[in-house]
């Protein structure tokens, strides 16, 4: 009997050990999962063929009361698809495997999950090594995969098609359908709450268009992110080069992407970038502040709000006697608090209810809409936004000039009781009751009080009309501008106030082709650049408030700020974020301290970054046509912004073939300028190459040269080039390609830098500038193959010299006209400029020379 029952242990107990085995690759039907069964590998009953993926019955957080069928990335232990999230099950729950596919059932034999009806019987599950958990039949078709059945994330391979949506899990332990989305539509990848849109892939400041090819699908690969169609990326986001990379919606309603290295996740982008801008980033009408020292933004409460107490995760009003209102679940009885000027996140994605009208009729809208829970009005325009169903954080104005008044919607507290009515009554009472004699006299008061404003309207109206007489105006005021509406249009300001900012234009900081700029101060103390527009065609006001609503739409960080516009009578000004450290030329060719090389390259990637968004990034491809060192301004850190975009779009026919000042700078013109072919975005990358030869230069790329301030000849070997050994114009482009040509990358940095840079610096920069200034657009790189370049991503490719030999025939050129001027001259030009021969405009210089012919400047053919 014993050695029955000894027998009989053996076999049960191998017969567990092999129904506890962890395959690899697939396993067949007729098979059983617990979590019990394979707790000893925490639940994995199935690896794919080089164990990189894991499929498991497992619990997330370490909880014991929620299991799920779940595929994990082993190694990083990342959750990257989940079959049963909105139905776990218990530690005992089972998954079988049978010829109709995958059902879990929980304890008590209640089915949970299954995967749909299929079309023939299951042969086996397969895990590959991408993540994909697949369900075969005998002749290896697919019959469910779940890759086609996302959760929360994708994986390289991976496919998210039109139509579908990643959907947040509720927490880290609880893997349910939460209330954050990513859809991908046919133009788009859109973050949405509550149906409130918060981010959008094409709107991201890092993200590039390349083609307005209808979206087909989302994806990820070693090389980035990318929205795909018709066989070609749309829209673009270039990273690092990474075999393996995990996209996800997390918990909070950020998308982030990561990729692994070693043993951990590196985040490589997260969207929004900005904090503020998810929805519930300091709670329901918390009121959010953008952290300047660190990524973590600051919480506080509106006016007449504060922080409510118990589960409430958010901000409810001071007076206990409103409460903020659940959709359509309130009584009749409506207030508006004010809470200032802010900003809403879904603003900025969505459209308004109203376009033009006034703060009454944006809140009657509001008022008769049950599911409405708070209004935003732009004071400049009469726009009327409406937050519907849920209301999440408001966000701190940041002074760019939307002038956002916000008001969250707020009910009567249904339990004020009778009670305290009476209460109230006789509080009343015993002061003595409400005075007759003030109830007589409240309404003539009123009337006194409405007519005197009605007085003071008049008259400022008034005043307004006789100030447009005075300064010679064909319109009053601004009642032009009132006739229309244009959406999106910047802050609009008075003639009066911009000459009040400027202290009657008192400080001039800057000019150009399209006309002066000078500094000033607003009335809330921030510093503002101020540009008198002069040399643009007899637009009318539409026209150029058309214009100027595109402009002041097109939104990066390495993109000067338009923050408002004066557009009165024949005044035509534009009103600029400040940028503290002035122009790029001002700190290279100035007398000022030497930029350092690591600021020389974080000037070239962000202005290189601004022009991609430029070409690649806006819904209306913009081409600056006048890049040039005058036209990148600096702020602390040398963070660079590009100026004067879009502001070719505002001349006239007659004067868009114009190039010189207004259309383009001598020195920066590409070739096809002057040979009336076609201007592309590629003219700006000719520009963008000749900027970057003069940082790494710290020359103007066309500057007299003198024997006493030559280049030194010992560092060139004792070499007789054309560009280097003879004074007088040198020609700097043509001194780069000789030393590319020869391999001596150090000879071309500038001098100032003594020691502080390396030969593979100055070679990738000259490398890159070389291939940007190409003769032929076609083999110019566009920009944001560019920013790949500069950021390491993308290999650095190699200069046609075939097509840079016009550079030699530029060189001969200006050679052959400095020997004809007299030196003297050039030094009596240069004294009167106060400046050192490197700090010399390039247009001083060449000025007597007029312009090579259009016949000659782009070389012999």
């Amino acid at each position: 009997m014993k050695l029955i029952i000894i027998t009989f242990s053996f076999v049960f107990l191998l017969s567990a050990t092999i129904s506890a085995r962890t395959f690899s690759d697939y396993i067949n039907p007729n098979f059983t999962a617990t979590y019990v069964q394979f707790i000893d590998s925490f639940g994995t009953f199935l690896l794919s063929y080089n164990k990189t993926f894991k499929a498991a019955i497992f619990n997330p957080g370490g909880q014991q009361t929620s299991f799920y069928l779940c595929v994990i990335h082993a190694a990083s232990n990342s959750i990257i698809w989940s079959g049963n999230r909105d139905a776990p099950i218990s530690d005992s729950g089972k998954m079988f495997l049978t010829l109709e596919g995958i059902t879990i059932i929980d304890e008590g034999g209640k089915t949970k999950w299954s995967t749909p009806s299929l079309k023939s019987q299951v042969d086996r599950l397969v895990l590959t090594e991408m993540g994909n958990l697949v369900l075969l039949d005998k002749s290896n078709g697919s019959l469910w995969e779940s890759f086609q059945n996302p959760t929360d994330t994708i994986v390289v391979g991976q496919r998210l098609p039109v139509g579908a949506s990643l959907s947040s899990a509720g927490s880290d332990s609880d893997l349910s359908t939460g209330n954050y989305t990513l859809t991908i539509t046919s133009s788009d990848a859109i973050l949405q709450w509550y149906g409130q849109t918060y981010w959008k892939m094409s709107m991201d400041t890092k993200v590039y268009k390349n083609s307005d090819g209808v979206v087909e699908f989302m994806a990820i690969n070693s090389t980035g992110f990318y929205l795909f169609g018709d066989g070609k990326s749309v829209y673009q986001l270039g990273l690092p080069l990474a075999s393996f990379r995990i996209a996800k919606l997390d918990t909070s309603g950020h998308f982030t992407i990561n990729s692994f290295s070693g043993t951990n996740l590196k985040q490589e982008f997260v969207g929004p970038g900005d904090e503020c801008q998810t929805p519930l980033a300091c709670g329901r009408a918390g009121l959010c502040t953008e952290n300047t020292v660190s990524s973590t933004p600051v919480c506080s409460c509106p006016p007449d709000f504060h922080l409510g107490s118990g589960n409430s995760s958010g901000c409810v009003p001071n007076n206990r006697s409103y409460s903020l209102p659940v959709a359509c679940k309130y009584s009749s009885v409506v207030s508006f608090f004010n809470i200032g000027y802010v900003e809403y996140f879904s603003t900025f994605y969505s459209d308004p209810v109203m376009y033009s009208g006034n703060l009454a009729a944006c809140q009657n809208i509001c008022s008769s809409n049950c599911s409405c829970l708070g209004i935003f009005f732009v004071n400049t325009s009469g726009s009327c936004y409406i937050v519907e169903n849920v209301l999440g954080s408001i966000q701190s104005s940041n002074g760019g000039g939307r002038d956002m008044l916000g008001f969250i919607k707020a009910i009567v507290v249904a339990s004020t009781t009778s009670n305290d009515n009476d209460s109230d009554e006789n509080q009343r009472s015993q002061k003595g009751g409400f005075p007759v004699a003030v109830a007589v006299l409240l309404p003539i008061l009123g009337f006194t009080i409405l007519m005197a404003i009605v007085f003071l309207v008049w008259r400022k109206l008034t005043l307004s009309r006789m100030k447009e007489v005075k300064l010679g105006k064909n319109s009053p005021s601004s009642g032009d501008l009132d006739a229309f509406y244009i959406p999106g249009l910047p802050a609009r300001f008075d003639y009066e106030e911009l000459e009040e900012a400027t202290d009657n234009f008192k400080t001039l900081i800057g000019s150009g082709g399209f006309g002066a700029v000078y500094k000033g101060v607003l009335p809330d103390k921030s510093f503002v650049a101020v540009k008198k527009i002069v040399n643009i065609g007899m637009q009318g006001k539409k026209d150029f408030c058309t214009e100027i609503a595109v402009i002041g739409n097109i939104h990066h960080v390495n993109l000067v700020k338009l923050k408002g516009f004066c557009a009165q009578g024949r005044h035509r000004l534009l009103v600029y974020e400040y940028m503290n450290r002035g122009s790029l030329d001002r700190n290279l060719f100035g007398g000022g301290p030497v930029l350092e090389w690591q600021e020389r390259f974080d000037v070239a990637l962000g202005t290189a970054r601004g022009l991609a968004y430029l070409h690649s990034g806006c819904e209306q491809k913009v081409i600056h046509c006048d890049i040039k060192p005058e036209n990148i301004l600096l702020q602390d850190q040398f963070h660079a912004k590009i100026s004067d975009f879009g502001l070719s779009k505002l001349l006239s026919p007659e004067q868009s073939g114009l190039f010189t000042t207004m259309r383009g700078t001598r020195g920066y013109l590409a070739p096809e300028w002057l040979t009336n072919s076609a201007i592309t975005e590629k003219t700006d990358v000719y520009s963008f190459g000749m900027v970057l030869l003069e940082l790494v230069s710290g020359r103007k790329n066309c500057y007299f040269r003198s024997r006493s301030h030559s280049i030194d000849d010992s560092n060139s070997g004792g070499r007789n080039s054309s560009a280097s050994s003879t004074p007088g114009l040198v020609y700097f482009p043509l001194f780069a390609l000789e030393m590319h040509e020869q391999g001596s990358y150090l000879e071309l940095a500038d001098p100032r830098l003594e020691a502080r840079v390396t030969c593979e610096d100055v070679e990738k920069l000259v490398r890159i500038a070389l291939c940007c200034v190409h003769e032929e657009p076609a083999l110019r790189p566009n920009m944001v193959t560019v920013v790949g370049m500069l950021e390491g991503s993308t290999p650095l490719p190699h200069p046609r010299i075939e097509s840079l030999n016009f550079l030699r025939f530029y060189g001969r050129r200006f050679t052959e006209a400095s020997t004809v001027a007299d030196e003297n001259e050039f030094g009596s030009v240069m004294h009167q400029q106060s400046h050192s021969s490197a700090s010399m405009p390039s247009d001083s210089l060449t000025g007597r020379f007029s312009y090579i012919s259009s016949q000659n400047i782009s070389g012999p053919r």
